[in-house]
């Protein structure tokens, strides 16, 4: 049974390693596909994998439909920003 991998990239100095790791690390039995979203792919699909998935941040990777866990809740928040002082004349 083939495993599906999907990862998300922002064609960045930060996910080009992740993208290359990956693909190292495949098997036989993984299908990987890598969606750059800077590019965008032609039929939009991956805007609406992103949505499905719930991916906030790049890089991102899904396998067999679910978002690694260390893909998942760090995206920036207003009450994070605000925290930080961003907005606040001090």
């Amino acid at each position: 049974m083939k495993r599906q991998v999907e990862v998300f990239t922002a064609n960045c100095p930060v996910c080009d390693p992740v993208v290359k790791k990956i693909k190292e690390l495949a098997c036989d039995t993984c299908e990987v596909t890598t969606y750059d979203l800077v590019r965008l792919c032609e039929d939009k699909t991956c805007l609406d994998k992103l949505e499905k998935y719930g991916i906030k941040k790049v890089p991102a990777v899904v396998v067999n439909g679910e978002l690694l866990e260390c893909c998942k809740n760090s995206a920036i928040t207003e009450m994070e920003l605000v925290e930080a002082g961003i907005g606040s004349h001090n």
